[in-house]
């Protein structure tokens, strides 16, 4: 009996039933490499936030074209004050290049460290040997006798 070749066989694959998911608040925007996005408000129940948009773009957040993404050019807000950007329900679809992101990150690390240092040095300077308020952020680990 002549084997059939193993190209020549299939195998029957079941695909899984599609199930409905509820839609996104937001769509993905297609990234471009070296660029983080984000969503910036620019409104809040219909009443204009531009201080929050211009601190942003003052940040090194720029608004996105539609050019850019086009293919969210159907659900954009028709209504937009932003005629040539992405805005959808009070957000606009804004982008800044990566190393900026890292430098804001950088900057709020260093921020909570020297506020966390402080707070500490406080409690030390207050805290009595008898009975210590600053315990040292150390774990450590016992274990039992068997």
């Amino acid at each position: 009996m002549a084997q059939t070749p193993r190209e020549n066989t299939t195998r029957s694959t079941q695909e899984r039933p599609k199930q409905w998911a509820p839609a996104e608040l937001l769509p993905e925007p297609d990234k471009q490499p070296g660029y983080a996005y984000r969503w910036v408000r620019t409104s809040t129940l219909n009443e204009a936030d531009p201080r929050n948009l211009s601190s942003k773009l003052r940040e090194g957040w720029e608004a996105v074209g539609i050019e850019e993404q086009p293919h969210l050019r159907l659900i954009i807000d028709p209504n937009s004050r932003y005629k040539d950007n992405i805005e959808i329900g009070g957000l606009l679809l804004c982008k800044t290049p990566v190393e900026f992101v890292k430098q804001r990150d950088d900057y709020y690390n260093q921020q909570t460290q020297a506020q966390t240092e402080a707070v500490d040095n406080n409690l030390m300077r207050q805290s009595d040997p008898r009975m210590p308020l600053f315990n040292e952020r150390k774990s450590t680990t016992s274990f039992g006798r068997g």
